[in-house]
């Protein structure tokens, strides 16, 4: 494994735990050499974990849409960047480069790209490992929804496991690292 995607918002949340998770990713991606892939933005949780990465002197990739280079500010300070046409073209170079995904709080996109990796990984379009960094609970709701969704027979238990759910950033990438190999 050597490089993670991270999903996360374009806002940094009400709550200050979000961006210090943000931060504690950043660190224990460069800790275990992992690269960062991510949205390309300057803003909310995106900027607070490149920065964060970068500063530790790790290597970061953002990908990032013409059409919001403007709006999310695209980071000028990371190791590449990549400005393609769409999101379309984004979430498919986002997910080449990466070796697993990572989705920490965050808002529309942030879910409609994590409930895209877990459709590709459960359609066997990829074989990476998909995680969500449960930060103060964050997600608590969303896997309580999954069991009731499964239990109603909508989605199989082996799809519900390809979520992997953990509070600390470095317990995640274990778990991630794991499932990888």
């Amino acid at each position: 494994m050597k490089a993670i995607c991270v999903y996360c918002g374009a806002n940094p949340g009400h709550d200050p735990q979000y961006a210090e998770a943000a931060r504690a990713l950043g660190r224990a991606l460069v800790a275990q050499n992992l690269a960062l892939v991510y949205g390309g933005g300057n803003v909310g949780l995106m900027g607070v974990i490149a920065d964060e990465v970068l500063q530790h002197g790790g290597e970061v990739t953002g990908v990032i849409p013409t059409a919001l280079v403007e709006r999310e500010v695209g980071h000028n300070g990371l190791t590449r960047q990549f400005i393609v046409k769409d999101m379309h073209e984004r979430k498919a170079m986002m997910a080449s480069l990466a070796d697993g995904f990572i989705a920490m709080p965050g808002g529309m996109g942030t879910l409609e790209e994590l409930f895209e990796m877990l459709t590709w990984s459960q359609l066997g379009i990829h074989r990476k490992p998909v995680g969500l960094l449960n930060v103060a609970g964050f997600y608590d709701h969303l896997a309580g929804f999954i069991r009731h969704a499964s239990a109603q027979g909508f989605i199989r238990a082996e799809h519900v496991a390809l979520m992997q759910l953990e509070a600390e950033p470095e317990r995640l990438l274990q778990r991630l690292k794991s499932a990888g190999a």
